[in-house]
């Protein structure tokens, strides 16, 4: 019998992953050909979707891009020669694209069956919950703090100092809150995880929950992922019936449960308070802080707040211990960093590597360079909100300080490549228009700023002298200035990390002297 593996991740089924399977099915009854077919999670290999991969005595040997129409010869192959295949890949896990990554959040990643609890348990799931539940909550959260993990949805929070506030918070009720409204473009880290490896998530959530003392948690999933949403709770209610959920969590004598909330596609609920006031039923405006939500967050009550990336790190190191985890990385940046990308690049998909490895590594290395054949002209890193690097700086190492210092962040890890034809000028504007578009508008900096932001780069662009030119930069920059220490929260602070890297690194694009040291 032939054991073959499509994923069923979304990005996989758009490409048509489903027709395949579908064709795959056919055929082999069309032959009479007994086939086991298994609709797994994605590799995040995106350039390769849809992938089929035949379970062989030397693993798994991979074939793709497919098309159903592809099937009929595949079929001879698979019953042939595998290797003669035009689309033949040999053994996946050699592919250098996936060889050389260190996957801890995305070990289980085109692997197992998302909803197959012993899929994910053969494959080492469920080893920290138990780790948790023998140890106290002290114990857990010096875990947490000694593993060096900090926040990944984007600030960079010590996440150990977190737990440890919740925990010694005083209250009846506490809540764990799981962000997973991933709205920067590039990023799908949260959603592959989500539709793929929904049980590393519920896991690191409980763990949660015993640590800090909350009973119940909610992840909040952005509108836009339905198949996260109808993986997430039919997860739920597996584990729940295994008991890894409930009154009773793990045989613990302990209770924390789950609920999936779904936003209504506003990009400031990404920010964790106005996430907490979309919760309540309210409109996602962010608060002023002090209080901070790990203090009075979900209903006033103290509520751990992360994002999923965050949450699905914590089984790993409960499991495997502090010192492992912190044996990845280097300087305060320890762990890993599922980085994804996307935009204009030849082999977009997820790559999981050690903090430390440099932007040209991960564009030109992993990436391909540009998809067009075109040259580089730079990579936005960190979202729409992130700076524009060019290649110049592709030699900074990607850790939180080192792109901090250049005034670029990491973000949640998405990286979107462009090649020479992208006008960095219109980005800008683009930049600004969003924020106006999605800024909740409780402050001044962030809800004027940015709309008159787009006013001074259109007369920036419209400008016919130098001069006239030069003022409408200078106003600009204060803008930015303004914007970036005056806003509320990061929406409108870091809108001008886009705009004033691309009038930095890209003078030309608004009809700018460039400078010498820019040639």
């Amino acid at each position: 019998m032939l054991r073959l593996c499509i994923p069923c991740d979304s990005v996989a089924r758009a490409v048509g992953a489903d027709e395949l399977a579908e064709a795959v099915v056919r055929e082999a009854e069309r032959r009479q050909l007994p086939i086991e077919l298994h609709r797994t999670s994605s590799r995040g290999l995106y350039w390769l979707e849809p992938l089929l991969e035949l379970e062989a005595p030397e693993g798994r040997l991979g074939f793709g891009p497919l098309t159903p129409e592809d099937v009929p010869a595949l079929m001879d192959a698979l019953q042939g020669d595998a290797s003669a295949h035009p689309q033949a890949l040999g053994p996946v896990e050699e592919l250098p694209y996936l060889k050389s990554q260190q996957r801890l959040l995305f070990a289980r990643a085109g692997i197992t069956r998302p909803l197959s609890l012993d899929d994910y348990r053969d494959q080492g799931g469920f080893e920290g919950l138990p780790r948790a539940i023998a140890l106290s909550g002290e114990e857990t959260v010096a875990a947490v703090l000694d593993s060096g993990l900090r926040g990944r949805g984007g600030a960079a929070f010590p996440a150990g100092i977190k737990w440890r506030t919740v925990r010694e918070a005083k209250a009846g009720q506490k809540y764990v809150v799981c962000n997973a409204d991933e709205g920067d473009s590039g990023t799908f880290a949260d959603r592959m995880l989500m539709e793929g490896d929904p049980f590393l998530l519920i896991e690191g959530m409980a763990i949660a929950g015993l640590a800090v003392g909350a009973s119940f948690g909610y992840v909040y999933v952005r509108s836009e992922y339905p198949q996260s949403v109808e993986t997430l709770r039919a997860a739920i209610e597996i584990a729940r019936e295994a008991g890894y959920l409930g009154a009773n969590v793990g045989g613990s004598g302990r209770a924390f449960d789950l609920e999936v909330r779904v936003g209504a596609g506003a990009y400031i609920c990404g920010e964790e308070t106005a996430l907490l006031d979309s919760l309540e039923g309210k409109r996602g405006v962010v608060r002023a802080k002090p209080p901070l939500p790990a203090l009075e967050g979900l209903f006033g009550l103290p509520t751990l707040v992360h994002n999923v990336l965050t949450l699905a790190s914590v089984p790993v190191i409960l499991a495997r211990g502090a010192q492992f985890y912190r044996d990845f990385g280097l300087g305060r940046s320890l762990g890993t960093m599922p980085f994804q990308l996307a935009g204009n690049v030849r082999h977009g998909g997820l790559v999981e590597r050690a903090f430390g490895l440099t932007l040209r590594e991960l564009v030109e290395g992993y990436g391909g360079g540009t998809a067009s054949g075109r040259p580089l002209k730079a990579a936005q890193v960190g979202g729409p909100l992130g700076a524009w690097v060019p290649p110049s700086q592709f030699d900074t190492p990607l850790d939180y300080e080192a792109f901090a210092a250049m005034g670029a962040m990491l973000g949640h890890g998405g990286v979107v490549v462009a090649d020479d034809s992208l006008d960095m000028a219109h980005m800008a504007r683009f930049a600004l228009q969003f924020c106006a578009e999605e800024s909740c508008g409780k402050c001044t900096p962030c809800r004027i700023g940015s709309t008159r932001g787009v006013e001074v780069v259109d007369r920036l662009l419209a400008a016919t002298d130098a001069e006239a030119r030069e003022e409408q930069v200078l106003l600009l920059k204060d803008l930015c200035d303004t914007m970036q220490y005056g806003s509320l929260c990061a929406l409108g602070g870091m809108t001008s990390y886009p705009v004033t890297s691309a009038l930095k690194h890209f003078p030309a694009d608004f009809g700018l002297k460039t400078p010498e040291a820019d040639q």
